[in-house]
């Protein structure tokens, strides 16, 4: 008889803890809910400067006035050929040029991208009717990880994206998401900074390091609610099977009796 109690007890309390387990509420994010603790008063922080054109960087460049005079003919047939949407893409060589339908080399190392496409429009209005000259660095990118809808790499396509925008971009954060826990690894592997931010706090949005930077690596980490959940259920698939030889014993204990 007592045999059968603590049997039955231990069927109560994993029951429970199972029940207990599976039952964990999904957390609603706190997004710029938490005033800033010092003023309201705007941040007056400088903003970073714009991205200078290295050798190496891939650009696109395109005359929105007509497309058809930027790119060369060779990569007009091959584009027609292969009927993809393809954009012609210009590697920055080690001097610092590039090389541009009609214009041949054109130096950009060490300009901003807006200067960069100021100086191909000056250059290709000698040659071309009202060119209106279009340029993008498109090997800029940002890596995100954790608890956002989408993980991945991300380009950086304009001047001062910011934090948000790439989250946005990436879906949203996960119901699991610390949103007072995010960090950005920034620097590159020779010289890694961590920055810390709580997205929680309304002052965060006028944080200049919150404007994403060439390689950066951004974490969303997991709240505590999620960790405790994902505790729980390592647990839980432990005592599953302990559950079902308890009730077997049990039932044996009852039909031998």
């Amino acid at each position: 008889m007592c045999f059968i109690k603590k049997i039955i007890n231990l069927l109560i309390v994993s029951t429970i803890l199972f029940a207990s387990f599976s039952c964990a509420n999904r957390q609603k994010q706190a997004l710029f809910e938490k005033k800033s603790t010092a003023n309201n008063s705007p941040k007056k922080e400088l903003t970073p400067p714009n991205y200078q054109i290295k050798p190496g960087d891939l650009l696109q460049v395109k005359n929105l006035q007509n497309r058809n005079l930027i790119v060369n003919e060779s990569f007009t047939k091959e584009k027609e050929a292969s009927n993809n949407n393809h954009e012609q893409t210009y590697l920055v060589e080690q001097d610092s040029t590039i090389g541009l339908p009609i214009l041949g080399r054109v130096k950009v190392g060490g300009l901003t991208r807006r200067d960069a496409a100021n100086q191909v429009q000056s250059l290709y209005r000698k040659e071309l009717k009202d060119p209106i000259i279009e340029l993008k660095i498109i090997n800029l990118k940002v890596t995100l990880l954790g608890e956002v809808k989408n993980q991945g790499i991300y380009n950086l396509l304009k001047d001062h994206t910011s934090l948000i925008e790439i989250i946005g971009e990436a879906g949203g954060l996960t119901d699991k998401a610390s949103s007072n826990n995010l960090k950005i690894i920034r620097g590159g592997m020779q010289n890694p900074q961590i920055i810390n931010l709580d997205l929680t706090d309304i002052s965060t949005l006028s944080d200049s390091r919150t404007l994403l930077e060439n390689n950066d690596i951004i974490y969303i980490a997991q709240n505590k609610r999620a960790i405790r959940s994902e505790k729980l259920q390592s647990m839980s698939a432990i005592l599953q099977p302990v559950i079902a030889l308890l009730n077997t014993a049990l039932l044996i204990y009852t039909i031998t009796r």
